[in-house]
């Protein structure tokens, strides 16, 4: 299986503000030598508690954040996309469905305004939604439908990597599992691999193949899906797990 993503001895490092003129900047190591690497298809479940560095790392594989040592090599001409924890913030309130899937096509292809139109009208179906949505702006759609929109404006450049950061968090049990579903479904339609973050444990087991546990800029385990479930080996994982009330 051909890997989409590889990363190598990944550190970054932020300058801590200076409580007085004089005083030296100091640097925080966030992520501290990640090794990793991300099948074409598959989905990775990362996990781990806030502030143990998942967001930057997600935001490292996106190029918004430089790395301060180590390499990130993406399959070529792959372009990562994002799906946020909340659409709402996500969404421009000031612009339709179409408006927002068509947007990437106008800056980045050539594609003429009929065909932008085809590939929006095709995309929002894709998500269970039907070319109605188009025409309504985020704050006329209920929570899930605005998560449906956010998954569909990460799909309208054709990716192979998506990123996942939190994506049913924000939704009520039923919404999520229908979000989920989805995720599932484009998974296999698209051959889309997908890092998925998340801190709910039981989330993760229902959709990830593999997942990687972080800890304090480091991932302290990485395994099978039922390995890391069944036979945790770093006490970290095991915690996590006994605090999720699984197993052990």
């Amino acid at each position: 299986m051909d890997k989409i993503l590889e990363v190598k001895d990944l550190h970054v490092s932020f300058a801590e503000e200076r409580k007085s003129l004089f005083e030296k900047k100091k640097r925080i190591e966030v992520l501290k030598g990640l090794d990793f690497h991300i099948n074409e298809g598959e989905i990775v479940g990362l996990v781990g508690e806030s502030g143990c560095g998942k967001s930057t790392l997600a935001k490292s594989i996106l190029g918004l954040v430089k790395p301060t040592q180590g390499e990130i090599i993406i399959s070529s001409k792959e372009h990562p996309q994002m799906v946020f924890q909340d659409p709402k913030a996500s969404l421009n309130p000031a612009k339709t469905v179409r408006f927002i899937l068509e947007e990437p096509l106008r800056n980045l292809t050539d594609m003429s305004p009929e065909e932008r139109f085809e590939k929006a009208a095709e995309m929002i179906e894709k998500v269970g939604l039907s070319k109605e949505y188009l025409d309504r702006y985020p704050d006329e759609l209920s929570g899930g439908q605005r998560q449906r929109i956010s998954i569909a404006a990460s799909l309208m450049m054709d990716p192979k990597l998506l990123i996942a950061d939190e994506p049913v968090s924000a939704l009520d049990v039923t919404v999520q599992a229908q979000v989920l579903e989805l995720l599932k479904e484009l998974h296999k339609s698209l051959n889309l691999a997908i890092i998925f973050i998340s801190h709910d444990l039981r989330v993760v087991y229902q959709l990830c193949d593999r997942v990687m546990v972080m800890k304090n800029g480091l991932i302290v385990e990485q395994n099978t899906r039922d390995e890391i479930y069944r036979n945790p080996k770093h006490e970290y994982t095991k915690s996590l797990l006994k605090s999720a009330g699984i197993g052990l």
